[in-house]
């Protein structure tokens, strides 16, 4: 058993999900937490916390449930964007619906704007992640825009796994998520990466900040190093 499908049967258990557990997603795991934290007098973060973890072992009666799993050491929307790993855009008039999916989930004004993935859609791919897996973390006024991540939830100095790295380019920007780092490029999950959603090599010189939003669970780890593996990304567009 993996610790999401153990936070989902002691959701469950708790009477806090209702849903099928191949149909949890990370926002209903998310909401579910949240509000078994707040029932539980436990700071409410939607993440599954030490705290957290040990209430929900907790029977109901005097009997505790075996201990859950080592906790993944990516946080949830790491592994949600995992998720879509090859995952790619379609050349031409039509459009991955998965990609179109994202942008009529997030709604307003980015569901009719966003109808073509010729479109850039890396902070699209971003901006899914982090609102399927933290619903009441604030996104950018315009997600779509990769450098406006720069400003998005807290700066950190040193990168952990997940954090957002955003980078200029010409022409624009790109943003991505945090996996680890040679000594000349980070090694970046995002979307929009030669039309995919991939892990590709980012010269470091490029970024432009680092980020974290500020309702999910704390930085872990630190710095990643990582062998070199692959040439430079230079299509993210």
């Amino acid at each position: 058993m993996t610790f999401d499908e153990w936070l989902v049967a002691r959701l469950t258990a708790r009477g806090f999900y209702s849903g099928t557990a191949k149909q949890a997603t990370a926002r209903d795991i998310s909401i579910a937490v949240s509000a078994f934290q707040q029932a539980n007098g436990i700071k409410a973060t939607g993440t599954a916390t030490p705290e957290t973890v040990a209430a929900l072992r907790q029977s109901g009666t005097s009997s505790v449930s075996p201990a859950a799993p080592t906790a993944p050491a990516e946080p949830t929307w790491m592994r949600e964007a995992r998720r879509f790993m090859g995952l790619k855009e379609i050349a031409g008039a039509k459009s991955n619906s998965t990609i179109i999916g994202w942008a009529k989930a997030l709604g307003g004004w980015i569901a009719t704007f966003y109808t073509n993935d010729d479109t850039p859609w890396c902070g699209l791919f971003i901006g899914h992640c982090i609102s399927a897996s933290l619903p009441s973390e604030r996104l950018p006024a315009n997600p779509l825009g990769a450098l406006n991540w720069s400003d998005f939830g807290k700066s950190v100095k040193t990168p952990a796994r997940g954090a957002i790295l955003t980078f200029h380019r010409d022409g624009g920007g790109h943003v991505g998520l945090y996996v680890g780092e040679d000594s000349t490029a980070y090694h970046v999950l995002g979307g929009n990466q030669s039309n995919s959603v991939s892990i590709t090599r980012v010269d470091k010189g490029r970024l432009d900040d680092i980020r974290w939003p500020l309702t999910g669970e704390e930085p872990v780890g630190g710095r990643v190093l990582m062998a070199v593996n692959g040439t430079l990304s230079k299509n993210e567009a």
